[in-house]
């Protein structure tokens, strides 16, 4: 198995270690979403605190680009969650609000043809 499949399983197994029960993980309590500490100004997002979990958790997902996060983590209830930990707070069940979908090839989004 190559170096990242395996940081990438021991990642989901520390995120389901911390979200196991749902309410271990509060996506309402406040948030502060903090950069990556090497600054190389290109696209790079500045400290913010949220007013919920959620909210900096839809930011970091779907507002910041990968690239930008890498460094990057989200600190909730003085737990810190890495990328790839916020990624999974993603895409729990538990995740309160709609996610943003992409339109692909079996999305719904998608217009049928007319006949």
């Amino acid at each position: 198995m190559s170096n990242e499949i395996q940081t990438i399983n021991r990642v989901r197994d520390s995120v389901r270690k911390k979200i196991e029960r749902p309410f271990e993980f509060d996506y309402g309590a406040p948030a502060e979403l903090f950069p990556c500490r090497i600054k190389n100004g290109h696209g790079q997002f500045k400290y913010r605190r949220f007013e919920t979990a959620t909210e900096a958790i839809r930011f970091a997902v779907e507002e910041v680009p990968a690239s930008v996060l890498r460094g990057a983590y989200l600190e909730v209830n003085e737990v810190r969650f890495s990328y790839h930990e916020i990624q999974c707070l993603y895409d729990s069940a538990a995740y309160p609000l709609r996610r943003t979908d992409l339109i692909g090839i079996d999305s719904p989004l998608q217009v049928a043809p007319a006949e």
